[in-house]
């Protein structure tokens, strides 16, 4: 009799036999609760047992649900001594969520599935009966599922709801929100060791209390798929084993591409590059994979049944690592590297390098670019396991994304395998600097005007990055270019000219010099345009000008302080007459 009860069971005082309440269409009797045992179906008013050689975990938990228990754990069939009257049930029908006895039909089979459900706790809404949201049934009255809170659930307990589910051990913990609806909530701390068989064997927390979830969050787990490959030249290579409760081989029987695909993915080892079989030396008890409930999506260890054979599954997988992609930079000193994204500084040469740990001789490295007006694809053979793309000098085609690609050919089989993308910026090293005009000048929109004869003073400086360097001033004209040199005090230069002249006249800018690393770089200002005036005009429009009204005002006042004496002679005359 193949199935396989947790002790932990017993513990809760629940009973198979006894009596069943007359709505009941489905039971596990003989086991020891309620929720494990031999089948059971009530159809057309006639209790039978279930015959089904190629039941698998998928199909139990549909009963184990109408069951109102777990998930479900194990399931296998046994021989009785002579054929007797049994429902057989339509695995389609089964699979569409319709009710057992409907999809029940009348046989006559010696074989009959035992089922073993958990009693007390339970993954669901899942991609897996191993993943979900953490459920808990009380075993005191009334019963009823509660959610977790994630406060009160630990790796430790994570550790136990894995072993009892028989699942591998806990991969993904984490909180998950529940929904809108106001859901029961289980009150109290779980404080397990990890070693407990089952979850409510656990000490908890003192009393009940009212408990919600803070943010909304209940506990999610995802616990590991136990497979393995046993026997080969390495982790990724042998005969296929499954544990369910214990581990056996996996037999050869209806092993498509697609469960071989399955199985090398769910081993992160790339992809079946080979499937064959190993005979035993005896028959054994083995699992059987169902190609068709692995082709729906559903993970190995729900696909399983329960079998005997001598023939077991010897699969190789093509195991290609990720590749590693790194750049480095003649600049590294000066250059910045950020998690996935690195920076180079424009001139610099720059080597993009691909490598892979050691598995297969040979291969190629294929370096792909893209950027958001182009891509590119560059290829190398590979040379000790790595490959290097060198960039002579960096420019702005250069910013974008870049990716390798191992290539390489195993048994007649082409595989690839990928590295991580990287993020390449491509900057200038410094920053620009600044010029500026200082003594007896006026700004006006397109430059600087200055007196000739004037002195004057251009200075140039940089925001601090790197110490010392040098400015130089260049001037252009219509019909000379001069250049000259001072070097950087405190980030600065400034350049006296004592009188300006005509000559002065032209187009300035500051360049400033500086080496870093063993390397000269040089960044330039903006362009500063003079123009050099003769103060003579001005002087005279400051002068005369004034002087003119001056005189202008003195002849008015005069002549209309005469008119005014003019009037008063008239109006005396007048009077006298």
């Amino acid at each position: 009799m193949f199935i396989t009860v947790s002790a932990a069971a017993t513990a809760y005082g629940l009973q198979a036999e006894g009596k069943h309440n007359s709505t009941e269409t489905v039971r596990l009797v003989g086991g020891d609760s309620r929720c494990a045992g031999s089948l059971e179906l009530k159809h057309q008013g006639d209790w039978k047992q279930v015959s089904d050689t190629h039941w698998n975990l998928k199909k139990a938990a549909v009963a184990c649900k109408e069951l109102d228990c777990g998930s479900a754990v194990s399931v296998g069939w046994r021989e009785e001594s002579s054929d007797r009257s049994v429902w057989k049930l339509k695995y389609d029908c089964v699979q569409s969520g319709s009710a057992l006895r409907e999809c029940a039909r009348s046989d006559s089979s010696s074989t009959i599935v035992d089922l073993n459900c958990s009693e007390s706790v339970r993954l669901v809404n899942g991609t897996s009966l191993c993943s979900g949201r953490l459920e808990v049934k009380t075993n005191k009255s009334p019963q009823r599922w509660s959610s977790v809170c994630e406060d009160d659930f630990d790796h430790q307990d994570a550790e136990v709801v894995c072993r009892e589910l028989g699942c591998g051990a806990p991969s993904v913990l984490q909180g998950v929100h529940y929904g809108e609806v106001e859901a029961p909530m289980w009150t109290k701390e779980f404080q397990c060791g990890g070693q407990e068989s089952a979850l409510l064997d656990c000490g908890s927390s003192g009393s009940e209390r009212n408990v919600t979830c803070s943010p909304g969050k209940v506990v999610g787990l995802t616990c590991s798929e136990p497979v393995r490959l046993v026997g080969g030249d390495s982790r990724c290579a042998g005969i296929v084993e499954l544990k369910h409760l214990d581990w056996r081989p996996v037999i050869n029987y209806d092993i498509t591409p697609d469960t071989a695909a399955a199985i090398c993915k769910e081993l992160d080892c790339g992809s079946a590059v080979s499937v064959d079989e190993k005979e035993e030396s005896s028959y054994r008890d083995m699992w059987r994979v169902s190609s068709d409930c692995v082709q729906s999506g559903t993970v190995l260890r729900d696909c399983v049944t329960p079998w005997h054979f001598h023939i077991a599954l010897n699969l190789t997988c093509s195991d290609l690592f990720q590749p590693n992609i790194s750049v480095s930079s003649s600049m590294d000193g000066a250059s910045e590297a950020q998690q996935q994204r690195f920076r180079v500084f424009r001139g610099s040469t720059f080597n993009v390098s691909c490598s892979i740990q050691p598995q297969y001789p040979g291969g190629s490295f294929q370096l792909t670019f893209t950027s958001l007006n182009s891509a590119h694809n560059y290829t190398q053979p590979a040379v000790n396991h790595s490959a290097h793309f060198l960039f002579p000098a960096a420019q702005a085609v250069h910013h974008g994304n870049y990716s390798c690609v191992y290539h390489v050919s195993v048994l007649s089989h082409n595989f690839s395998s990928e590295s991580r993308l990287l993020s390449l910026t491509v900057s200038d090293l410094l920053f620009p600097p600044n010029i500026s005009l200082d003594g007896d000048s006026e700004a006006q929109q397109q430059g600087f005007r200055v007196f000739r004869g004037s002195i004057f003073n251009i200075s140039c400086f940089i925001q601090p990055q790197y110490p010392g360097g040098s400015f130089q001033l260049t001037f252009t004209s219509t019909n000379s270019a001069h250049n000259y040199t001072m070097p950087a005090v405190n980030h600065s230069a400034h350049f006296l000219f004592p009188a300006a002249e005509p000559a002065h006249q032209g187009s300035y800018s500051c360049v400033y010099h500086v080496s870093v690393l063993s390397h000269n770089f040089s960044s330039e200002s903006r362009l500063l345009s003079l123009t050099i005036i003769d103060p003579t005009p001005l002087i005279i429009r400051a002068v005369i000008l004034p002087l003119t009204l001056l005189l202008v005002n003195a002849a008015l006042y005069l002549y209309c302080k005469e008119g005014r004496l003019k009037r008063k002679e008239l109006i005396y005359i007048q009077m006298d007459f």
